[in-house]
């Protein structure tokens, strides 16, 4: 499996609880206080990657998401030291600071804000507070790191692009189906270097293990986390951008709703939608029901059609036997072949952490990172309901 396992990110980590604590009492949007973090079982980075160019120095706002851990792992590797941490839950910090050492406490989001040494601010707070919080770090005059979803609507996305324009600073998302995945990777540059012609389409089916239990109240209120095309979707949405090379693309049709789980009525467990571009098309697929049988949280695969050949992804789980995960299988006209990516190098942290040194956009294009959050804001917004006969 990958270093980083999502699996170990997602089930172990960061939804301990049923319940969810309000960081201040009686609000009802405070970040969410009464989950743990657990770090996945790879240890943290002990020094920047060989390709890491520069220094920079970060904080960290919000570990209400697992996801947190690969961002800050991320940071570390591209040349990124850790300089403090605000998080209301003790547990969290707790959990945290176990993964990383001594890391620092700040008291306060505003003693981090204040602070003009630190260049970049990482957060997964609960996904409806990411974006506001963005444009609070942008404003003063720093960078953001988002855990996906980065905005989870469209008033959100007009504040962040006008900021952007406004202070010159990144609103950066964490793909992490795409940046943290290796043989996402690989496919890139096999793409990159024509090995498939020109894209056509991509198709991603994106399951995912719901773990009722171990999850926290704000993850069944759409209101929080914007529904499933916004947040699972945001991930497939960046890749259908990035493979076919997209820089304008609309949402051509899509569903989302809850067709079982009558439990949890405020919650998305399947969406579809299909988009085209000006570099192709994609079908995105997303849901929550990967059965316990599994191995794993879910069978992610990416599909991605060329005028002269295909490449599959089986990104974290090969059903047909093969151990691990970063499974490639690509077809040309000289036949088919399998690629194991489990080595395949993970370049964004160093592009990132040179991107804000450097005022570049090679991690992460700045407009296709929001093009990708204004598709599934879209997609969500006219989504109609499954019809299941």
């Amino acid at each position: 499996m990958n270093p980083i396992d999502r699996r170990a990110l997602l089930a172990g980590a960061g939804f301990a609880g049923a319940g969810m604590a309000l960081a201040m009492a009686g609000e009802a949007h405070a970040q969410s206080t009464s989950q743990g973090n657990a770090a996945p079982e790879s240890g943290a980075p002990r020094a920047p990657d060989p390709t890491a160019r520069h220094r920079i120095r970060f904080a960290v706002i919000g570990l209400d998401h697992s996801h947190i851990y690969a961002m800050t792992d991320a940071l570390i590797r591209g040349g990124g030291t850790l300089v403090t941490v605000y998080a209301p839950d003790p547990a969290q910090f707790a959990a945290f600071s176990r993964r990383y050492g001594d890391v620092k406490r700040a008291r306060s989001e505003a003693e981090i804000l204040d602070d003009k040494s630190i260049q970049v601010v990482a957060s997964a707070s609960i996904p409806d507070l990411r974006a506001p919080l963005g444009v609070r770090v942008m404003r003063a005059g720093k960078d953001f790191l988002s855990d996906k979803p980065g905005i989870t609507s469209l008033p959100q996305l007009a504040e962040v692009r006008r900021t952007i324009r406004e202070t010159g600073r990144k609103f950066a998302i964490m793909y992490s189906e795409r940046f943290e995945v290796r043989a996402a990777v690989k496919a890139g540059e096999l793409v990159k270097a024509g090995a498939i012609g020109k894209v056509v389409q991509t198709v991603n089916l994106a399951p995912h293990r719901m773990s009722a239990a171990s999850r926290p109240e704000w993850f069944f209120d759409t209101a929080r986390y914007g529904g499933i095309l916004t947040d699972i979707g945001s991930h497939q949405a960046d890749q259908f951008l990035f493979y076919t090379g997209s820089t304008r693309a609309d949402v051509v049709a899509s569903q989302a709703g809850n067709v079982g789980n009558p439990k949890y009525p405020r919650f998305q467990d399947f969406g579809d939608m299909t988009v085209t571009g000006d570099g192709g098309t994609g079908y995105i697929r997303v849901d929550w029901f990967t059965p316990d049988g599994l191995s794993t949280w879910g069978d992610g695969r990416l599909f991605i059609l060329g005028t002269e050949g295909f490449i599959e992804l089986r990104k974290y789980v090969d059903v047909a036997g093969r151990p691990g995960g970063d499974h490639l299988l690509i077809t040309d006209a000289k036949g088919s072949r399998y690629m194991d990516c489990s080595k395949v190098p993970l370049p964004f942290g160093p592009q990132f952490v040179s991107d804000v040194v450097e005022r570049t956009d090679v991690a992460q294009d700045q407009v296709q990172a929001l093009l990708a959050a204004e598709l599934v804001l879209k997609a969500q917004a006219q989504a109609k309901p499954p019809i299941l006969s």
